[in-house]
């Protein structure tokens, strides 16, 4: 892998069936016009997607001060925590830096405009209110910007600071808390997607405000998600970070190995390292999909390629704006132009030797925690059964 930060970018001590096919996909750089085309893989290589005609976080605060009068409030909950988290500048930085994510946003509202002129929108989630204020600038009638963490306080700043007040209102609170001063809107944005796509449960607040203020054929941006899964070799970053706890100057601390295998680890794959094609798990239509949706279990067949050794699976997603005059999105995956969100790798137990031809075949099941549901767990099936591999097991994983 290239740039091994582990889960530095995570708030705790660690950062559809087999046979849907992805579409063929189409992608230009805005700057050097390169194209790329792929027919059984989603890659992006720049925050613009396009379907061909013939196809249908995070730099975390850091802990405590030493001024801070306790360390750890007792009545927080999991859900302060998290929004805590955005309290800080530092995450926002990387998230305005992730060009990808950013300027896809920006060419979705500024290339869109008919979309927004005189619409009311809601920004759910809002930040330091960068959306709200691409929607503001191309002419939308008034835009409301949720932010639950202190950032809502600099948001108001900059929309001051930008001509903006009087088109944009900046509401401190949760979204389920809220009232809005008025009953419907037009049009949601939000970006809510986390590691993983569904890492800290985001998606759920989006849903709960669609279905409480969004007009009939209202607009969700963006309207649909996808979650792909292919495998690599990684011997050298398995054993250094996982293998290790094996012998630590001639102690044997593999109780820990348990615990970081249990962990996905949130970092940046060489694409050289994939092993296999990669599988189409999930799309979710964010306009139509309940809460539920977000759970579900997938079939997964990955073919190996070439003859190679196969020591983790790996996880990233794509996002589509379906309703813009001209389609657009980007992907998370190893072959895509670099994101925040990076990729997720899960380790397997097993070290599968696999030859050209032969495939891994299992199923991938997901859902929120049941104790804190921003956190997600995965359980794992895979079996093999080739030449000189025969094996079969069951993993389980938490994102937290």
């Amino acid at each position: 892998m290239d740039s091994r930060t582990n889960n530095e970018n995570q708030n705790s001590a660690s950062t559809s069936t087999h046979d849907l096919k992805p579409s063929k996909i189409k992608f230009q750089y805005e700057d050097d016009e390169q194209v790329v085309e792929q027919g059984d893989e989603t890659v992006t290589e720049s925050s613009n997607l396009e379907i061909d005609e013939d196809v249908s976080m995070c730099g975390r605060p850091a802990s405590a001060s030493a001024n801070d009068d306790s360390i750890v409030d007792v009545d927080k909950t999991s859900a302060d925590y998290y929004f805590d988290s955005y309290s800080h500048f530092g995450i926002h930085e990387e998230m305005l830096k992730d060009v990808v994510r950013t300027k896809t946003y920006q060419n979705v509202i500024y290339k869109n405009s008919f979309l927004f002129k005189d619409k009311v929108v809601l920004d759910v989630g809002a930040g330091t209110g960068i959306l709200s204020l691409f929607c503001a600038k191309v002419g939308a009638k008034h835009v409301y910007a949720i932010e639950c963490s202190s950032m809502a306080d600099m948001a108001q700043e900059i929309v001051k600071l930008n001509g903006f007040s009087d088109v944009i209102t900046v509401i401190k609170g949760k979204v389920e808390e809220i009232d809005l001063p008025i009953p419907q809107v037009d049009i949601i944005i939000s970006e809510w997607m986390g590691y993983f796509l569904l890492y800290e449960n985001m998606l759920d607040t989006v849903l709960y405000a669609r279905d409480k203020w969004l007009v009939k054929d209202g607009l969700v941006l963006p309207d649909k998600a996808s979650l792909y899964l292919t495998a690599i070799e990684d011997a050298d970053y398995k054993a250094d970070k996982i293998e290790f706890w094996n012998d630590v100057y001639g102690f044997d601390m593999s109780c820990i190995r348990k615990q970081a295998m249990m962990e996905p680890l949130v970092d940046t794959v060489d694409q050289n390292q994939i092993v296999t094609n990669c599988q189409l798990l999930k799309t979710m239509d964010i306009s139509k999909m309940t809460s539920g949706d977000a759970s579900f279990t997938a079939p997964f067949k990955l073919i190996a390629e070439r003859d190679d050794y196969i020591h983790a699976l790996v996880a990233y997603f794509d996002v589509s704006f379906t309703k813009c005059h001209k389609l657009l999105g980007f992907s998370t995956g190893p072959k895509s132009r670099g994101t925040h969100w990076k990729q997720t790798v899960l380790y397997l137990e097993d070290v599968i030797t696999i030859c050209q031809g032969e495939a891994v075949v299992g199923s991938m099941t997901v859902a929120p925690n049941k104790k804190n549901p921003r956190d997600v767990d995965i359980m794992l099936k895979y079996s093999v059964n080739g030449r000189h591999c025969h094996v079969s097991r069951t993993q389980y994983h938490r994102m937290r």
